[in-house]
């Protein structure tokens, strides 16, 4: 008993701590590499949330719950973690009114929600390239384009700049198939999915590229180009194709799936909203 006794030492309080810093990183290597495997084997992530704790307060649900119809349709429980994306958007970007608009939390709510509708099914849905949401009463000139439009993604200036005259008759109406706000969120997305390196950014660019190689097809293109689904300028680039086709994908979706259900596959990948019933 004495020889053990002499042989023993207690763990020091560092020791233990070491000992639960290589317990925690080999569990976190494990869930990550899980992660990993799940996601490239099955085209989603495994898991869309890490927490669901931010909170909109009850003037700001009120929106959601009598002005956006995608919010309405949710579980309760998806209500929760889309009420917590609507918050954490709203606190990442700085939000600035231009020609004496006065931004109000009806103008933070139904923007924020319009770009976690569309990222919904992604992990990372806060738009890294995005940092501050200017809008303007109406129509703008923009002194990139040199000229007036009704919105645009400046990815250099990391600003999405809207009319909300324009944003708001987009989600207004919806099914005419135009949606200022889907329009330009997903040009944020696109850009970003092109430079980024996680699992979202990989899925988007899988299925964008497949899609481009299915508009090698003359005859769909054609068929494409000549139904009331794309508008003269969707195939003037890729990121304007894309823009078109999501509004399309939103707004009518029950169309595009029976008249081109390849395209409509892809862009439901892409976006990861199959476990919405899209």
């Amino acid at each position: 008993m004495n020889i053990f006794l002499q042989l023993y030492k207690p763990i020091s309080t560092m020791g233990y701590v070491a000992i639960a810093l290589l317990i925690g990183g080999v569990i976190l290597v494990t869930v990550l590499a899980i992660d990993y495997w799940y996601s490239r084997a099955k085209d989603k992530p495994l898991f869309r949330n890490f927490l669901t704790n931010k909170k909109l307060d009850k003037n700001q649900i009120a929106v959601l719950k009598s002005e956006f119809s995608f919010y309405q349709n949710l579980s309760p429980e998806l209500q929760k973690q889309f009420e917590h994306r609507v918050a954490s958007f709203i606190l990442k970007k700085e939000w600035i009114g231009r020609e004496e608009l006065l931004v109000t939390d009806r103008h933070k709510v139904l923007i924020s929600a319009v770009a976690c509708m569309v990222s919904f099914g992604r992990r990372n849905y806060t738009y890294r390239l995005l940092d501050y949401i200017l809008i303007y009463p109406s129509e703008f000139y923009s002194k990139i384009a040199e000229d007036h439009h009704k919105g645009e993604f400046n990815p250099k200036n990391k600003s999405l700049v809207l009319s909300w005259k324009h944003f708001e008759h987009g989600f207004r109406i919806s099914d005419d198939n135009l949606n200022l706000g889907i329009h330009e969120i997903m040009h944020a997305m696109h850009i970003e999915a092109k430079v980024g390196k996680d699992i979202d950014s990989a899925r988007f660019m899988k299925h964008f590229k497949l899609l481009m190689l299915r508009l090698h097809d003359e005859d769909l293109k054609r068929t494409l180009d000549q139904t009331q689904f794309f508008r003269a300028y969707a195939f003037t680039n890729q990121y304007e194709f894309m823009a078109v086709l999501v509004e399309y994908f939103f707004e009518s979706p029950d169309h595009l799936k029976q008249h081109f259900p390849v395209v409509y596959t892809h862009v439901n990948k892409m976006l990861n909203l199959k476990f919405l019933g899209y």
